[in-house]
């Protein structure tokens, strides 16, 4: 069983900052890419950033030069979210491409929300 477990979200002013945390856990032989998603009312699960298990990363044009994503070990990963708009005001879900000893699977966070308002 493999679990990800998020911590970080908040409410913030616009232009603040935040900081979001993810730890995988439980039977796990390797995690491939992590990333985090995030998902506004009324709108698709959208990608915000992904790292690859070599440090690669992507980001979402919306967020390119105010997010960064980051591992500091193979099974945690964070996003430093810097000049908060209220347009990132969503539930973010910590992502992670899992391979257990038995199988290949998408592990998802339970989501954190992030208010940005004033």
């Amino acid at each position: 069983q493999v679990q990800l477990v998020e911590s970080g979200g908040g409410s913030v002013q616009p232009g603040g900052s935040l900081r979001l945390s993810c730890a995988a856990s439980g039977s796990i032989f390797a995690i491939y890419t992590m990333g985090w998603f995030r998902q506004a009312p009324g709108k698709e699960r959208e990608l915000v950033a992904g790292i690859t298990s070599g440090g690669d990363t992507n980001y979402a044009d919306s967020v390119k030069g105010r997010f960064t994503i980051s591992r500091d070990n193979t099974k945690n990963v964070a996003l430093q979210m810097n000049s908060l708009k209220p347009e990132d005001t969503a539930v973010y879900y910590c992502y992670a491409r899992i391979r257990t000893f038995s199988t290949t699977l998408d592990g998802w966070g339970q989501g954190t929300l992030v208010t940005v308002s004033s």
